[in-house]
């Protein structure tokens, strides 16, 4: 990579960081639409899933007093599941396949709650949690939203759901590395490079998304999660639908 784009790239990671140390969600879905735009997409999936450890990582321990471990046992589980059916099936991510799905995705945030009345604290709804959210980050990169249905109506105040969710999200960006560990080998040692010079901007955005979150209410906090991740949606589908009826 270029010197601009490598800077570039850094800039996305910070912002994308305090956006994710902000809400729980939307960072990665931005982050990857940028990697998208520069590198295959096993390879952009793999280098996004890295990146997001650091940052969900530093966000998961700025915020560990609040993770709730039973919780991340059932999701954990779930996840186990979904990675070995996707491995069984020699799963390989297009980059259409990943738009569309990923635009597809908000439209959960706004189903009413009378029509899925889910609760991750609920043994059974974790493990299904896991098994979802967990199979879409492996196989299209993000899965915020499929996550956020399980814990916006769960009694929970917004900083145990932020610091559950990256707990339970650095495990499976974790499992998307080595679900596509031959891609994630064959990198360029540019982009491992990239990678290092990224982690320590990802730990500042998300340090400073933890602060701003101490003074979002959660009536605010569920609010402009949904309107952030949906406009994102709405990026991700349309171009995943010109990439399916283009030349």
């Amino acid at each position: 990579m270029t010197p601009l784009i490598s800077a570039i790239v850094v800039g996305v990671v910070f912002l994308t960081s305090t956006i994710s140390g902000i809400f729980g969600m939307a960072g990665g879905m931005l982050l990857l639409a940028g990697l998208l735009t520069i590198l295959p997409v096993a390879t952009a999936i793999a280098l996004q899933g890295a990146i997001q450890i650091v940052a969900n990582g530093s966000r998961a321990w700025f915020s560990r007093r609040y993770i709730d471990w039973p919780i991340i046992a059932t999701m954990v589980a779930g996840l186990v599941v979904a990675a070995g059916l996707l491995f069984a099936l020699r799963y390989q991510p297009d980059l259409a396949t990943v738009c569309v799905v990923v635009g597809l995705m908000p439209v959960l945030v706004w189903l009413p709650k009378s029509w899925l009345q889910l609760d991750a604290s609920r043994p059974l709804h974790g493990f299904f949690c896991g098994f979802v959210s967990g199979g879409l980050n492996l196989a299209v990169g993000v899965a915020g939203p499929s996550i956020d249905i399980f814990f916006i109506r769960t009694l929970m105040d917004r900083r145990k759901v932020i610091a559950t969710k990256a707990c339970m999200q650095v495990i499976s960006h974790g499992a998307k590395v080595v679900f596509y560990g031959a891609t994630a080998a064959a990198m360029a040692m540019g982009d491992w490079i990239l990678v290092a010079m990224a982690a320590p901007f990802a730990i500042a955005g998300t340090n400073l998304g933890y602060h701003i979150l101490q003074r979002l209410s959660d009536d605010g906090f569920r609010r402009w999660t949904r309107w952030i991740v949906t406009m994102l949606g709405i990026f991700y589908l349309s171009r995943g639908i010109l990439l399916l009826t283009g030349p």
